[in-house]
């Protein structure tokens, strides 16, 4: 068994795909440009990015509703669905970003889905949910999928807690185009400011100099972002000065002011973007410089150009420029990074989701269709997931869309203030608030000085499943234990084994395919041979934090009746929902043992019983012999391949899929506990360890029975993949149904992960209203195999049946 711990090699098919997309890119400029491009590209090979999306059933919950989701794992630069990874993590995180439920799941050509219960411990709050792959962890937790929900808890008293004053009354920040203010050059400077709620606000700027004279104006266009032109001059130092609505006014510095350096100005028209580059250096004379263009790190266009008089200017075409965020680079004649700003491009393509319901108003336990229609150019079929849910007066922040995140704030760190205003609206003002919030924020998944050298990356893909990791320790020392063989698994009827052997750092990790559940896992060594060594297992989800940030949560007396009687509601859905409902589903058939057919099977109450293992074993098991060497009890067992030669050492024997490696103590154990023996003659390789034979006994439960384990084995509790819960929705198709006295007060009428259209684009999707009577709100969302997204919101009512 690999552990994770090596450098990743991406498969060669994936290298291939690249390289075949790669060759297709319009690459402008001259042969001394390319390294740029070239460096860039096998970057992208070395460091493929995945990005999460996550479907959420609805923004607002209470304490005892359960979290449905999505997740879509997808190429970063294409968007399209992306089978590296398979298993997927999910959190839901605090102000604070500690962990309050966490969970993962299995993933499926890039796509899954799973569910979250939230237990009454739950505080009230805003908290984010966030979502990656084990990959994703070598880089920044900026890039996660993370979104704000919100949880109610009813059962407690909220606590108020008084807002701090701050010294300053609003963040302000300042970003140059390109990154740098530089003496006697004009630069248009991007700003935004936010309130404590993170919002922004409508305000009124100025910029002074030492003489309190007044060298610019400015405010804001939308959402506290804004520009303004500015020229530092020698020898003045500067101010900026904000007032608010209130009339009142706060002081900040401008970014450093530089003495020397390059500044760059991007102007749009209709086909081209003109990007004018100016310097101030000391040494008079011409200087190169380079510019490349890339669409999430795919390069689209490279050039170099040489500075006259410190100034000169490119043409991009905009035609050559990939859908969504472009990064503009500009490099020195050393050919490093000194300016960078980002431009963004309308997507061209979209997948188009229309919807309607049969009717617009429904009485109580009605039946409810939906007609759903996906259209695109290329492909039509479309891979949905749809929700509807009750909308009641409870604040809750819009669901985030992913046609909007795929295209825009996936690419941004942060927190994006409304990102569907961007696309819901057009015009001038809309595009030119577009391009402030590309001059606001930072997009690089990568620093430019890290673009060619070999990174050892410490997470590897989750390919064939789950991975788990830790280190052995020498008691003795205290420090890491090189290549000693360790062993994990679970008791289950099913003997699943996973092997691995500590690297020179002591580093161990196991694939654990076909994982399912909350497990009781037994990790040890062969404390036989490694009597001295203890095991620590590590947490397999994230321990970095992003810059996002939850918006303040303030409880409201005026929710009062509306959380009564949702949490009434909520009470009486879980008390009333059937057993079948609950049930989890595995999708696993296979029964067979991790080794296979076993050359001897044996199911003991088919035979006499005898009192001790000793008796059983010589009795009924020919391939295996016992025998007993100084005191102590061996197994040997016989080479199916070579009659007549038996093995040295002993074989791997287990009980309930757990090692044993003390034969007195499977010995001294009560057979009559014992159902089933299976024996494997011969040689059996796994992963990095080889073992003569195998001796598997099996209990009535699959649990032990009782039986003593080593008290240096790590035993605890441990969380693998989800399996599949269905969303239960009754039906009401009779009239005893209909008038069925069993209450039916869900506010989240419909869950589906999966609503395929047909090769037409056509679907439709049947489900009943409940007892709960308001305005239901319904959103869908998905994308087809091309990775073109859309989503698609409507709401209907429902209405209490008259008598």
């Amino acid at each position: 068994m690999k552990t994770s711990f090596i450098p990743i090699k991406i498969p060669a098919l994936l290298k291939k795909l690249i390289a075949a997309a790669i060759s297709l890119i319009p690459v402008v400029g001259t042969g001394q440009t390319h390294p740029l491009s070239q460096q860039l590209v096998q970057h992208s090979q070395r460091a493929v990015q995945e990005k999460v999306f996550v479907h959420l059933d609805r923004p607002l919950y209470l304490v005892g509703e359960t979290i449905w989701f999505k997740t879509f794992c997808l190429d970063a630069s294409s968007n399209q669905p992306l089978n590296i990874s398979k298993v997927a993590y999910l959190e839901v995180l605090d102000k604070e970003h500690n962990p309050v439920l966490q969970t993962k799941i299995a993933l499926e050509d890039g796509k899954g889905f799973g569910s979250v219960f939230i237990p009454p411990f739950i505080q009230s709050g805003h908290y984010s949910v966030r979502s990656y792959t084990n990959w994703m962890k070598n880089f920044s937790a900026d890039f996660y999928f993370e979104t704000t929900i919100s949880i109610v808890n009813p059962f407690n008293k909220p606590t108020l807690t008084p807002a701090s004053k701050s010294t300053l009354a609003y963040d302000l920040q300042l970003f140059p185009e390109g990154g740098n203010l530089v003496k006697g050059i004009e630069s248009k400077v991007a700003f935004r400011a936010i309130g404590d709620d993170g919002k922004g606000i409508k305000f009124k700027g100025t910029i002074i100099n030492q003489q309190n004279d007044t060298v610019a104006h400015f405010e804001p266009l939308k959402f506290g972002i804004g520009t303004f032109n500015f020229t530092p001059r020698e020898g003045e130092t500067y101010r900026v000065l904000l007032n608010d609505t209130k009339k009142q006014w706060s002081a900040y510095n401008l970014p450093d002011i530089k003495d020397q350096g390059y500044v760059m100005q991007v102007k749009e028209s209709a086909l081209a973007l003109e990007v004018t580059v100016s310097a101030r250096f000391p040494q008079s004379g011409t200087s190169d410089v380079y510019l490349l263009a890339h669409t999430k790190s795919v390069p689209k266009m490279t050039e170099k150009k040489t500075l006259s008089n410190g100034k000169n200017t490119f043409l991009i075409n905009k035609s050559a420029l990939g859908d969504g965020i472009t990064s503009i680079t500009l490099f020195d004649q050393n050919q490093k990074p000194v300016c960078e700003r980002l431009y963004f491009k309308r997507p061209a393509q979209s997948l188009t989701i229309a919807a309607q319901s049969d009717k617009r108003q429904y009485n109580t336990r009605e039946k409810i269709t939906l007609d759903i229609a996906s259209a695109a150019k290329s492909v039509t079929s479309a891979d949905l997931s749809v929700s509807v849910y009750l909308t009641d007066s409870l604040p809750a922040e819009d669901p985030i869309l992913i046609d909007t995140y795929l295209a825009l704030t996936s690419d941004l760190k942060g927190n994006i203030e409304s990102p569907g205003y961007y696309f819901i609206n057009s015009g001038q003002d809309v595009d030119q608030a577009l391009d402030n919030l590309m001059l606001t924020h930072g997009w690089r998944r990568f620093n430019w000085e890290e673009i060619g050298k070999k990174t050892v990356y410490s997470y590897i893909p989750e390919h064939g499943g789950h991975f788990i990791s830790g280190k052995v320790i020498d008691t003795k020392t205290g420090l890491p234990a090189r290549y000693i063989p360790t062993y994990l698994a679970a008791p289950s009827k099913r003997a699943q084994l996973f092997v691995s052997r500590s690297d020179s750092s002591g580093r161990i990790s196991y694939e654990m395919k076909h994982f399912f559940g909350s497990r009781e896992i037994i990790v040890q060594t062969n404390t036989q041979i490694d009597s001295t060594y203890r095991i620590e297992i590590n947490s397999p989800f994230s321990e970095k934090v992003s810059s996002y940030s939850l918006p303040p949560f303030t409880f409201n007396a005026g929710w009062k009746n509306n959380l009564l009687t949702r949490s009434i509601n909520m009470q009486a859905q879980n008390a009333f929902i059937p057993k079948s409902a609950l049930q989890v589903n595995t999708g696993e058939t296979d029964t067979l043992a991790f080794y296979g057919v076993p050359d001897e099977k044996y199911f003991l109450d088919a035979y006499t019983r005898f009192p001790t293992v000793e008796e059983v074993m010589r009795e009924y098991v020919p391939g295996v012999g016992v025998r007993k060497r100084h005191g102590h009890f061996h197994f040997l067992v016989f080479d199916k391949l070579q009659p007549g030669v038996v093995f040295d050492e002993d074989p791997l024997i287990m009980l309930d899929g757990i090692p044993v490696f003390d034969t007195d103590k499977i010995m001294a154990f009560d057979p009559l506990k014992i159902r089933k023996l299976e024996v494997i003659d011969g040689l059996y390789y796994l992963g990095p360890m080889a073992f003569t034979g195998v001796v598997s006994y099996t209990t009535y439960k699959g649990d032990l029975a009782g039986f003593p384990l080593d008290p240096h084995a790590l035993v605890l509790s441990y969380e693998g993949v989800q399996g599949k819960k269905e969303f239960y929705s009754p039906l009401y198709e009779t009239s005893d149904q209909l008038k069925s006295r069993t209450p039916d007060f869900r506010n989240l009428l419909y869950w589906s992960p999966q609503v395929i259209t047909d090769e037409q684009g056509k679907k439709s999707v049947s489900f009943y209203s409940s007892d709960q009577a308001g305005t239901y709100k319904v959103v869908l969302q998905g994308m087809n195999k091309t990775g073109l997204a859309g989503s698609k919101t409507f709401t209907f009512e429902v209405k209490k049946s008259s008598l």
